[in-house]
């Protein structure tokens, strides 16, 4: 049995229950578009370029590469996006505080460890010393699980932002900028993260931050339009999903790393050492209590509350019940 046949078998089951003509996006004309990141190495890529969501859901996929959540909370809005893997929550709680009528569908990733600040390395400036850091420039991408984790920790340390030059910079980009030297801080996540501690230091480690209560984790979000009218082809995609995330959590970096890796744009190395820091919850899992079963929605409403306070975004809602939509996954538990 090959490694293709063997994910198969894991979703074969719904495919059978309706055939793949039936699953077909009806409303997008027998196509969808799909976005992600590229340097952010997840198990979805092996069934990916494997071309497992297409046989399993009997419709085409275009693939599309993103810098950040923001925009692709833009390319759902404008119909260009049915769905967006691995989206941060900070650019969705945006999105959706500004009225965009969009849904979680899943747990994609937990990562601690892969988003935070870099301060350059000469001004030998720590947690102990972060006070210095008023009235210095930092780049970071706004709107997202960077920017939330910014302003947490500098409201930790007691850092007035309204003193420092905060410029909104994708993390590639501020990661040059900081190797050149123009800027004090930078932040972001994955290979440009990995590329920001070649020239500076973290100020607090990814389980400093959770004890602090800064979680990071990226969702799968869809609009809710998408998810009402092809709830069923969208369990298909998570049910795929789910399959490769097992796989991955069963042993399967052994075999998988390559493709991942290739799709990723990442080599094979930097791939396996980005992957040890994600968790990558099971389908009960995110169902339950800690995830989608209420914790998400609560801790949307404590990011929204922060974004509020730093003047971010204008207000938040009253509740993020709403935005978080677990029938497709439930189906796929069932």
């Amino acid at each position: 049995m090959t490694l293709k046949s063997k994910l198969m078998g894991a979703v074969a089951g719904a495919v059978m229950l309706t055939g793949a003509q039936g699953a077909v996006a009806g409303g997008h004309g027998g196509e969808i578009t799909v976005a992600y990141f590229l340097e952010w190495p997840m198990p979805f890529q092996f069934a990916k370029v494997n071309g497992i969501y297409e046989e399993a859901m009997g419709t085409k996929i275009n693939w599309v590469s993103f810098d950040t959540g923001t925009a692709m909370s833009a390319a759902m809005a404008s119909g260009d996006v049915q769905i967006s893997v691995s989206q941060g929550v900070p650019p969705f709680v945006v999105a959706a505080s500004a009225g965009q009528d969009i849904q979680i569908v899943d747990v994609a990733v937990s990562y601690s460890e892969n988003d935070n600040c870099v301060v350059k390395a000469d001004l030998e400036i720590d947690k102990d010393s972060a006070g210095e850091l008023a009235g210095k420039k930092v780049a970071v991408p706004l709107g997202t699980a960077a920017h939330y984790g910014f302003l947490s920790q500098m409201n930790h340390f007691g850092v007035d932002i309204a003193g420092m030059e905060i410029v909104d910079m994708a993390p590639a980009e501020s990661a040059a900028a900081l190797a050149q030297g123009s800027l004090d801080m930078a932040c972001g996540w994955g290979g440009a993260l990995r590329r920001m501690k070649e020239h500076g230091n973290v100020l607090l480690s990814g389980a400093e931050k959770e004890e602090l209560g800064i979680l990071v984790f990226d969702v799968t979000t869809a609009p809710a339009s998408f998810v009402a009218e092809e709830s069923e082809l969208l369990s298909k995609f998570l049910e795929v999903t789910a399959a490769a995330n097992a796989m991955w959590n069963t042993g399967g970096a052994s075999f998988m790393v390559p493709a991942i890796a290739n799709d990723a744009g990442m080599s094979e190395e930097d791939t396996a050492a980005t992957m040890a820091t994600f968790e990558f919850p099971g389908v009960g899992a995110q169902l339950g209590d800690k995830w989608l079963g209420g914790g998400a929605q609560s801790f949307m409403k404590g990011v929204a509350d922060v974004f509020v306070g730093a003047g971010s975004i204008p207000a938040s809602l009253d509740s993020y019940a709403a935005t978080v939509n677990t029938a497709p996954l439930a189906a796929v538990s069932n």
